[in-house]
């Protein structure tokens, strides 16, 4: 279920559920390990989030919604944003993923910030 919406996680590419066997685990580790960083090194960094939701809650929910393979790298696209010089605002995980092989993935992330809406930027 993504904790965001209360839905069940969409099918993906091949009819395969990400909610069978171990893809559902790596899925739970991934959001134990996101846990674990809001509880040990977040309280001790500064509150500068560029964007909302925070980068954490993006990637929980971007690993549940799309599994810990596209997931990630779409998170890692987020995460790549993320910089004093990138853009800012509203940027919630995208409803569907761009048309990508599972060998291209880093063509699931938005690299740039230019799809995030500018009347919602934060600076």
């Amino acid at each position: 279920m993504c904790s965001a919406c209360d839905t069940p996680p969409p099918e993906r590419a091949g009819g395969v559920s990400p909610t069978r066997g171990g893809v559902r685990l790596g899925v739970a580790v991934a959001r134990g390990l996101i846990g674990l960083y809001r509880l040990t090194l977040s309280p001790l960094l500064p509150n500068v989030c560029r964007y909302q939701p925070s980068c954490s809650a993006y990637g929980i929910e971007a690993i549940e919604r799309f599994g810990l393979w596209a997931g990630g790298w779409v998170l890692a696209a987020r995460l790549a944003r993320c910089h004093p010089l990138g853009a800012s605002g509203f940027d919630p995980v995208p409803d569907r993923l761009p048309a990508a092989a599972w060998y291209a993935p880093w063509r699931y992330g938005r690299w740039s910030g230019r799809h995030i809406d500018p009347a919602t930027r934060l600076d």
